[in-house]
């Protein structure tokens, strides 16, 4: 009977703390979330930004050809370069003339950068002819691939040849990443390297000609450094972070159009050409790296040269640059 009525008595007490302890959960439940309870909505809210993310880096589908650059591309042609298409324009224009001009594009656009003045160079000169490089454009984009401004330099060369006019005397504009390319053409001309372009002249605009003045944007410089980032960088970049960026490079009274932009996008992203930004990148490197090789050409050569610089280039800042040019 003790046993009982002390059974009963260590029952009692043990229904009473709970009913305390019910009492106090009742309470704090109408103050605070319970843990278990906060730690289930810090996951879901995890897993909301987390999927469309995913699904981001995993596939984005690239934007439909505007009506002009369907009509850009319609009008191209492409040629094999080591197993690889390159696409190119070549126009023939003024009658009595055999002038012959090249036009090599910057970062990260294509040969469309050149189209508002396709039609008045086709007035002045014989043939105007301008490609996407290998990465850019139209042209093929292998990944994995060590692109490279030596290589870029021989599809040039690959592409004079192919439209027979090696043994002719070319005049060449270049561009930002073109500049470069150009450089290397002519070191290669001036040492008489086989297969070299014949130069009439040289005209470069805007881009890094000495790695001293260049200071490429935050985006530029973690896609060409971080082997970790760069793969996800590629892939997360959208159309509002191309645009800002790019349009940050523009002077204020040059700003593309809305439709500009978009084509500009709309190029990079064909053939998933935003994947293999982090490898074309390393054409900065490069620059530091063969210094001697390409500034010496500039400064060597009896090629006439002509610049033309845009005073308010942020990557290749005025007056540093143009006291050293």
């Amino acid at each position: 009977m003790c046993l009982c009525s002390h059974g009963a008595q260590t029952e009692g007490e043990g229904l009473q703390v709970t009913g305390r302890d019910i009492s106090e959960a009742s309470h704090r439940g109408r103050n605070e979330t319970p843990p278990m309870l906060r730690m289930r909505e810090w996951w879901i809210h995890v897993g909301l930004i987390c999927i469309p993310l995913v699904a981001v880096y995993l596939h984005i589908p690239p934007p439909q050809l505007s009506p002009a650059l369907q009509k850009w591309h319609s009008a191209g042609e492409v040629f094999h370069f080591r197993g690889q298409e390159i696409f190119y324009r070549d126009s023939y224009g003024a009658l009595g003339s055999s002038d012959v001009i090249i036009l090599l594009h910057g970062f990260p656009t294509s040969s469309y950068d050149w189209n508002k003045i396709w039609e008045p160079l086709t007035q002045r000169f014989h043939r105007v002819i301008a490609l996407d490089f290998l990465g850019f454009g139209f042209s093929d984009k292998p990944r994995p691939h060590r692109y490279s401004i030596f290589e870029q330099a021989s599809v040039v060369e690959a592409l004079v040849a192919h439209l027979g006019l090696s043994n002719q005397r070319v005049n060449l504009v270049s561009h930002d990443y073109g500049d470069t390319v150009a450089l290397e053409l002519l070191y290669r001309s001036d040492q008489n390297r086989s297969g070299h372009l014949n130069f009439n002249s040289l005209c470069l605009s805007n881009g890094g000609l000495f790695p001293e003045t260049h200071y490429p944007r935050l985006l530029q410089t973690l896609l060409k450094d971080s082997s970790f980032l760069a793969p996800i960088l590629t892939r997360l970049t959208n159309y509002m972070i191309f645009q800002k960026g790019i349009g940050d490079v523009f002077g204020p009274y040059t700003q593309p159009t809305d439709a500009e932009f978009w084509d500009m996008w709309t190029g990079l992203r064909y053939n998933d050409g935003n994947l293999v930004l982090d490898s074309i990148l390393q054409y900065i490197n490069q620059r530091l790296k063969h210094r001697e090789r390409w500034v010496g050409a500039l400064t060597s050569t009896f090629v006439p040269l002509h610049m033309i610089y845009g005073p308010l280039d942020p990557v290749n800042p005025h007056p540093q640059f143009i006291h050293l040019y």
